[in-house]
């Protein structure tokens, strides 16, 4: 599918998506990065408009209904051709990818790449925005030099990613907090990881992220999301 015939269907879907009501989700505060064959799409932890304005609810449900899903109903399809791979965790597949069968891998590392890297996204946006508490600031001031200078890292980062990939923030093996990034659905769980470790947070970059409301200027969007980051979460995730 070339690049407009791409956006002309995204756009079709997000009419859809503003002709029906979104609809009320419970919240869950946890959601399950450990599950096995046949994997499901989650649901996300808060309604598709709780976002707004910093992502509308049709970029959400565009993203969720229609990228993730597509990522769990790929993987699942890779998977049936393994059955001694399908009592594996989703992490387990991923950490191990170069142990896989190579007619299955590339699809397994895209498709479960995007379905781990979005069930670990949607919990770290927040509906309410949050202050990141005095102890997590002092640890990332720290590590960054000031907060406000770890916020142009991040952002930065995120901006010089070619194309379609992620930002992260991880925990290294050494303790130590790292930005970094990968391409397209890789993430630092996986062997040809640039920097691996243990993600605390990781922010989309890929255009179906932001393209409805932003179009090209990512730089709005990275700053948007900014705004609604759960520092709870990370804080959580951080130990």
């Amino acid at each position: 599918m070339d690049r407009r015939t791409f956006l002309a269907a995204l756009g079709a879907l997000a009419v859809g998506a503003w002709r029906r009501p979104a609809p009320r989700l419970p919240f869950q505060p946890e959601l399950n990065l450990a599950g096995r064959y046949p994997f499901s799409l989650p649901d996300l932890p808060y309604p598709y408009e709780a976002l707004e304005p910093a992502i509308d609810a049709a970029t959400m449900k565009v993203h969720h209904q229609g990228h993730h899903a597509g990522y769990v109903n790929n993987l699942n399809r890779a998977l049936e051709a393994l059955p001694e791979w399908q009592s594996e965790s989703l992490e387990g597949l991923l950490t191990k990818l170069d142990k896989l069968p190579a007619a299955q891998r590339t699809a397994i590392r895209n498709n479960g790449g995007g379905h781990w890297n979005h069930t670990f996204f949607w919990p770290l946006l927040a509906p309410k925005p949050q202050e990141p508490s005095p102890a997590l600031q002092k640890r990332i001031s720290d590590t960054f030099g000031s907060w406000t200078a770890f916020r142009g890292q991040l952002l930065d980062a995120g901006m010089r990613v070619f194309g379609s990939g992620w930002v992260w923030i991880v925990k290294t093996p050494n303790d130590q907090l790292q930005i970094t990034t990968t391409p397209n659905q890789d993430n630092p769980l996986m062997p040809y990881a640039e920097v691996q470790g243990t993600p605390v947070l990781g922010i989309d970059v890929w255009e179906h992220a932001y393209y409805l409301k932003y179009q090209n200027r990512r730089a709005e969007y990275l700053a948007a999301v900014w705004q609604i980051l759960n520092w709870q979460k990370v804080e959580q995730l951080l130990g």
